[in-house]
C-alpha cells in the first residue's frame, strides 16, 4: 500500500508511530498542500492519513482519487471528512482516540494570560522596557464558559481552585448538567456575555455555531472583558472582533484557532499594534497537539493502517466500534 501522512508539520509521524513493514511505503507531507495540487498529488495513494481538519476532503476529492481505499483521522470527530461519499466508494474511514487534557489546559493559560496582561508585559520587557499595564487576579472575576460539554466541564474543574464565579451557556445546555458540573446557567448567550469578566468558548463548530460570536454578541461584553477561542474559528466573527479590539469596547482576545489554517503572512489576524499591546494573543492552533496527543494519535493512526492491511476489525468513525 502506498500510505500519505498529510500535514506533519513537526515531523512526528515517524518518530512515534510503528507503521511495521509500511514503513518503507510511507510519504509523510511535512507543508500543506495546495489545493489545486491534492487531487494529482494524491492520486497514487491506496492511504490518507489525516491530522484533524488540517486538509479536508470533500466529495469531489474523494471521488478524484483511484487507489484510495481507507482513511484514517486523528480523533473520532472530522467534519471535513464527507464520509457518505467515502462510504458510497468503498472507502473505510477511522479514526484514533484523543485526549481532551491538552486543550483544557490552553484554555486556561489563556485565560490566565489575559487576565494578568501577561503578553503585554512579556513584549514591554522585550523591548527594552519594565512593567505596563497591570492585570487582574481570577479570584472574584466571572467566568464564562460558552459550551459545557467535556472540554467546557475540563476548564471549569481547572478553573474553580482560582475562585472564579463560573456560569456557562449553550443551544442545548440543562440545568442538570449545569448542576452536574457545579456552575451557574445563563438564559441566553448575551446574559452570560454581559456578566463575564472572561469568556471561554468550547462549542462544536455547526451551522448553528459558525459566527455565533459576532458583532451583536461582543457588544454584551464590557470593555475591560477578555474572549478565549479554543474551539474553532470561524464560531468567531473576525472582523467584528477585531473592530472591538481597536475600538477598545473589549480589553483582550486569545484565540488558538482561526478560519484559515496555517495563518497566512498577511492574514488581518496579525495586527501589529494590537499584538504589540499584549491585547490580542495568537497561538498556532497548538490546543490539542501536546507531545503526548501526537505520541497517542499518531501511534494509533499507525495501528489502525496495520489492522487494515491485516483484514483486521478497525474503528469506525461513524461510531460503530472495533
Amino acid at each position: 500500500m502506498k500510505i500519505a501522512v498529510l500535514d506533519d508539520y513537526l515531523g512526528y509521524s515517524m518518530i512515534d508511530a510503528d507503521w511495521g513493514v509500511h514503513a518503507g511505503d510511507v510519504t509523510v507531507f511535512r507543508e500543506p498542500i495546495p489545493a489545486a495540487d491534492l487531487a494529482t498529488t494524491l492520486a497514487p495513494f491506496d492511504v490518507l492519513c489525516v491530522m484533524r481538519e488540517r486538509t479536508p476532503l470533500p466529495a469531489d476529492l474523494i471521488t478524484s482519487l483511484p487507489n484510495l481505499r481507507l482513511i484514517v483521522t486523528t480523533g473520532m470527530r472530522n467534519h471535513s471528512i464527507d464520509t457518505d461519499a467515502a462510504a458510497e466508494c468503498g472507502i473505510t474511514v477511522c479514526g484514533t482516540a484523543s485526549r481532551t487534557a491538552a486543550t483544557a489546559h490552553l484554555a486556561m493559560t489563556l485565560i490566565l494570560a489575559t487576565a494578568r496582561n501577561l503578553v503585554g508585559n512579556i513584549n514591554a520587557v522585550g523591548r527594552g522596557g519594565w512593567q505596563v499595564e497591570a492585570g487582574r487576579d481570577l479570584e472574584g472575576l466571572t467566568l464564562g464558559l460558552v459550551g459545557l460539554g467535556r472540554l467546557g466541564g475540563e476548564v471549569a474543574r481547572l478553573a474553580r481552585p482560582f475562585g472564579v464565579d463560573l456560569v456557562a451557556w449553550s443551544g442545548n445546555l440543562t440545568q442538570t448538567r449545569c448542576e452536574e458540573v457545579g456552575v451557574a446557567r445563563a438564559e441566553s448567550l448575551g446574559d452570560l456575555m454581559e456578566c463575564a469578566d472572561i469568556a471561554s468558548i468550547h462549542l462544536v463548530l455547526s451551522e448553528r455555531t459558525e459566527g455565533l460570536i459576532d458583532a451583536e454578541t461582543l457588544a454584551r461584553m464590557r470593555p475591560d472583558a477578555s474572549l478565549v477561542n479554543t474551539s474553532r474559528g470561524p464560531i468567531v466573527d473576525r472582523d467584528a472582533l477585531l473592530s472591538a479590539l481597536r475600538a477598545r469596547t473589549l480589553g483582550c482576545a486569545a484565540l488558538d484557532v482561526f478560519e484559515e489554517e496555517p495563518l497566512p503572512a498577511n492574514s488581518p489576524w496579525r495586527d501589529p499594534e494590537l499584538i504589540a499591546e499584549g491585547r490580542l494573543i495568537l497561538t498556532p492552533h497548538i490546543g490539542y497537539g501536546a507531545r503526548a496527543t501526537y505520541a497517542q494519535m499518531y501511534r494509533e493512526t499507525a495501528e489502525c493502517v496495520r489492522a487494515f492491511a491485516d483484514g483486521a476489525p478497525i474503528r469506525n468513525l461513524r461510531g460503530r466500534g472495533w
